[in-house]
């Protein structure tokens, strides 16, 4: 069986910070009641690339006159968004779209990046990933180039993906689809093993070009250019150079080797590319006598609340490749007799969890690791609506059970030359290395407060739970300071994004298995308000299985206000589930979905992209995107959750609020992918006729005892949609075009 636990949902927050509700009970929302019939249409299947495509009509956007001539001509109706017709639930092995519309393959693991490179055979003997696509595609952004190849805001025809590699499918501890025979899951790992995957991590910028209305990936571009978790960044920020950062690598604790399990991303204000560190605390490992080592060193608090408790192993047993610095540097244990880490690792962890910057037209340019914004485990990272004369906001989630939302406010105030700098980079230095980190505490009235986390905030300099040195180690230990000042703890913060029609920020909360009605666990409150038992064929799934989005409206002062508002935008659930406690949306069979990861909005139609990581609805259909028309915050009601007594426990009832009920005309499911996968990335051409996507992960449910037998794998996609060799499942990029030329989601 593959190990399929969900490096996502593990929770590190055991303190009792309060919640807003009472204890309450929830009663059980049975699948085998709530399944309609899944829609056949998507079996049509498309002539390009084997992919499907399911829903209504053409919409040609154009009006025929009964008989000709036509004089004056007639002016075509105005665009309408969301006129394509919903896709239906699929568990097809393919990526299906709405009629009119095609999704093209165009860059996919392994695909070179050199001209010398060799082509992917994909049978597990290829190698330098350093000069490939990392695995496992995830956010991305698109960066504009003119004709003359240089950098243009309009540039619609070509342009680079900066996009994220999260991480490999592995089982155990072996990345079984790219090594030949699966790989080793017993210690030490051969090194060859071992490069093969820390090359797999990190970044790609790849050059994309439209030619003859086709979309290409650019094999020999000088722009493209890999980044991975061995390639030196920069450390930038209050915790630069602080003493929390020394490492035998960096002595001087300025610099540290690589990015690692990258997931959302964001573009900056001023055109740069920045990416989030994500689950990056598996990948190191410690002895199990490392606390005894450390000798009560405050160290230990700290390590434990970012999940290495002494004993802990790491993902992949990289540190076991050998006698190299690369290899030992993934073992953070205080293994050196000095008192400062200079002769170990004992703080190389310190240097992940940040916002990296990368300038994506320029890959002579280090990376640098923004800490200022915090070190937790990042997902995107969403900059308010730039206002020349105003500061900028940058919101931020940690993506891990229980953990906390966050704000970062820049000291500068926004200058509008900016906007096309000369030096992304030091622009960026300007903006994200100064200002204020905050956190959320939500109010059980709709309302909240910003809490900055400062160390003159005296709830953080007398935390009894760890001692804080300096504002650095506020910033590097930003979970245990949102302790501190009782931040709510969240259904695992993932993507978030503003609304640019109206500035508001939406946050995907993707599920929690821990929250709870009564008992132990985290109870809900008016943010995270649901608490039910789930059926997936006989298996229970208790908590919030479905996950919701969240919206919060900032005050008067805007990115700057220590207030707010909130309510949630729509919950996750089957459409047939009791709409009292569970679909308070009310969605339909052709919206309904669960678990909301990537988020974003696209800026050309100001659409609402919402795309699933799921493991509760993958009985019935894959993974998901969804196109919504947003509305705003305090455009529903708010909704009173009844909770009968459960055991000893008092019934109670929590007040949440909902936003505006779903309908056809606001929520649409736009596109199904394939077995196993998750649906993330979202990125479009200026003209919004191009929507990129990427397939993280199909097949990831396969056996690896089945390696040698591709008829036992549980995907062969993109091969059997005809991309590359092998048939070994790959992630990829696809494009999606619409065929009347028209804009993406109209």
């Amino acid at each position: 069986m593959t190990n399929k636990i969900d490096q996502d949902d593990i929770g590190y927050n055991d303190t009792p910070n309060e919640h807003f509700s009472t204890v309450l009970d929830q009663r059980i929302s049975r699948r085998n009641l709530l399944r309609g019939s899944a829609a056949s249409a998507v079996s049509m299947a498309m002539a390009t690339f084997g992919l499907s495509a399911c829903g209504g009509s053409d919409n040609n956007n154009g009006v025929v006159s009964p008989q000709p001539p036509v004089t004056p001509p007639v002016t075509p109706p105005a665009e309408k968004l969301l006129a394509f017709g919903a896709v239906g639930k699929s568990l097809l092995d393919s990526v299906v779209v709405p009629a009119g519309y095609t999704a093209s393959i165009l860059y996919a693991l392994g695909d070179p990046l050199t001209a010398s490179t060799s082509a992917f055979k994909n049978d597990g003997s290829d190698a330098d990933y350093e000069n490939r696509a990392g695995d496992h595609h995830d956010g991305m952004e698109f960066f504009g180039l003119g004709a003359d190849g240089k950098p243009s805001a309009s540039g619609a025809d070509r342009g680079l993906l900066a996009m994220n590699h999260e991480a490999t499918t592995n089982q155990a501890l072996s990345s079984f689809f790219i090594h030949a025979n699966g790989g080793t899951n017993t210690l030490p790992r051969p090194a060859v093993e071992v490069d093969k995957e820390t090359g797999l991590h990190g970044i790609s910028v790849v050059e994309v070009r439209r030619t003859g209305g086709k979309w290409e990936y650019v094999k020999d571009s000088a722009f493209n250019r890999r980044v991975t978790c061995l390639t030196e960044c920069e450390l930038s920020g209050p915790a630069a150079g602080n003493a929390l950062m020394v490492t035998k690598y960096s002595p001087d604790g300025k610099k540290t080797r690589g990015t690692l399990n990258n997931c959302g991303t964001g573009k900056t204000p001023w055109g740069s590319f920045v990416s989030g560190e994500e689950n990056w605390s598996g990948y190191f490992t410690r002895d199990k006598n490392d606390d005894t080592a450390r000798a009560g060193d405050k160290s230990v608090a700290s390590l434990k609340r970012y999940g290495r408790n002494a004993g802990s192993a790491s993902r992949h047993g990289w540190e076991t490749g050998g006698a190299d610095d690369k290899y030992a540097r993934w073992n953070i244990s205080k293994t050196g007799a000095s008192t400062d880490g200079k002769d170990d690792y004992r703080n190389e962890m310190n240097a992940m969890g940040y916002i990296v910057e990368a300038d994506p037209y320029n890959k002579t340019r280090a990376l640098k690791k923004r800490t200022a914004l915090g070190r937790y485990a990042h997902e995107s990272a969403a900059f308010s609506k730039p206002v020349v004369g105003q500061p900028l906001g940058v919101y931020m989630g940690d993506d891990s059970r229980n953990e906390y939302i966050y704000k970062f406010v820049t000291e500068e105030v926004w200058a509008a030359a900016d906007a096309t700098p000369s030096d992304m980079l030091k622009t960026g230095d300007k903006y994200l290395d100064k200002g204020k980190l905050y956190v959320a505490k939500f109010g059980a009235d709709g309302s909240g407060q910003w809490i900055e986390l400062s160390i003159n905030n005296a709830a953080i300099a007398g935390y009894a739970g760890y001692k804080f040195a300096d504002q650095a180690d506020v910033l590097v230990n930003a979970r245990l300071a949102g302790d501190a000042v009782g931040a709510t703890k969240m259904d695992r913060p993932e993507w978030c994004t503003v609304n640019p029609a109206n500035g508001e920020i939406y946050f995907s909360l993707t599920n929690n298995s821990g929250r709870v009605a009564a008992g132990s666990g985290t109870l809900v409150d008016g943010p995270n308000p649901r608490a039910y038992t789930d059926l997936k064929g006989k298996s229970e799934q208790k908590g919030n299985p479905n996950g919701h989005i969240l919206r919060i409206k900032e005050g008067s002062a805007g990115a700057s206000s220590a207030t707010f508002s909130w309510d949630v935008y729509l919950f996750g659930a089957e459409s047939g589930a009791d709409a009292g406690k569970v679909n308070l949306s009310n969605l339909t069979a052709d919206q309904d979905f669960s678990s909301p990861d990537g988020l974003a909005f696209t800026p050309s139609t100001g659409l609402l992209w919402i795309q699933t990581d799921d493991g509760a609805y993958t009985d019935v259909t894959n993974c998901m995107m969804l196109a919504a028309i947003p509305g705003s915050v305090g455009d529903g009601k708010k909704v009173t959750l009844d909770y009968p007594a459960a055991g000893t426990a008092a019934a109670f009832k929590v007040d949440t609020f909902v936003g505006k009920a779903a309908t056809a005309d606001t929520v649409k499911r736009f596109l199904v992918g394939p077995v196993d996968c998750e649906l993330t990335g979202i990125a479009e051409t200026p003209d919004g006729k191009a929507l990129f996507v990427n397939i993280q992960h199909p097949g990831e449910g396969t056996d690896q005892a089945n390696i040698g037998d591709p008829g036992k794998y549980t995907s062969q996609w993109p091969a059997n949609a005809g991309y590359g060799a092998g048939k070994r499942p790959r992630s990829a990029t696809i494009v999606i075009t619409k065929n009347d030329g028209g804009r993406i989601g109209s």
